[in-house]
């Protein structure tokens, strides 16, 4: 059963563009690099200005160099910056519709109070890896674009469009009307994995994940067109939430 077309805010009202401090080698590199990542202020030891040299000269930056001992950027103390930070902005991509655009193996990731930085990133690198058209998450309780999850992205943050949305049940209605099918990841779902590939086969596929432990919402799973599960061998084995979008997303290209 087709389901009710849902009212839709305006996308500029869920964009946020506060400033963060991005640091870590990879990361930076990568931002300095990317004609659309807004660029307040870049603060580097002689090391990293070394290893830099031509993202820099590249970016039109001019850096503050520090003392690798009295690094200055505000971070945590735990930041393993190795010896840079970018005072930035949140990238803006656009809506989910303008970036997922439905065609035959197109594939969107669909996060659900996934809010570990750590996990998000590595999902937006798997992402990128398969050619993933966006990562969607919502505003609340989940991961924000910060330094911790760009580093954990390496670079990724910059290429793979990291959508962060009021409501993920009306974006996925929307995609649905575009024609994509969204498939839910339950362990508990009695359909497999690639059972619920293969039946979505030659439709672009909307992959939806929950967070560890509590899984998906309600209203999530029930937005969605099928549950599906990966089987393990054991009935005690779980994946982390990265590896499992790296399953999922390996299983849609198969």
């Amino acid at each position: 059963m087709k389901k009710p077309h849902r009212p839709r805010d305006n996308w500029q009202d869920r964009f946020d563009s506060g400033r963060y401090w991005m640091f870590g080698i990879h990361a930076v590199r990568a931002a300095l690099l990317n004609q659309n990542r807004k660029k307040h202020k870049l603060i580097v030891t002689l090391n990293a200005q070394n290893q830099l040299e031509e993202a820099i000269a590249a970016s039109g930056v001019t850096p503050e160099l520090c003392d690798a001992r009295k690094f200055s950027a505000p971070l945590d103390s735990n930041s393993v910056h190795q010896g840079v930070a970018l005072e930035t902005e949140g990238l803006e991509w656009g809506s989910p519709t303008d970036v997922c655009k439905a065609e035959e193996g197109a594939v969107a990731l669909v996060l659900d109070r996934v809010s570990d930085p750590h996990n998000v990133g590595a999902i937006l690198r798997t992402a990128e890896v398969f050619g993933a058209k966006a990562v969607i998450a919502p505003f609340r309780h989940s991961a924000p674009e910060t330094g911790a999850l760009g580093k954990a992205a390496s670079g990724a943050l910059e290429r793979q469009p990291y959508l962060r949305v009021r409501n993920i049940a009306t974006e996925m209605v929307a995609l649905q009307e575009l024609g994509y099918v969204m498939i839910g990841l339950d362990g508990e779902a009695p359909l497999s994995l690639g059972d619920a590939m293969q039946a979505a086969k030659g439709s672009p596929i909307g992959i939806v994940l929950g967070a560890e432990g509590p899984g998906l919402r309600e209203k999530t799973r029930d937005t969605c067109d099928a549950l599906a599960a990966i089987p393990s061998q054991t009935s005690f084995a779980s994946l982390n939430v990265s590896n499992a979008a790296a399953v999922a997303l390996y299983a849609s290209r198969a």
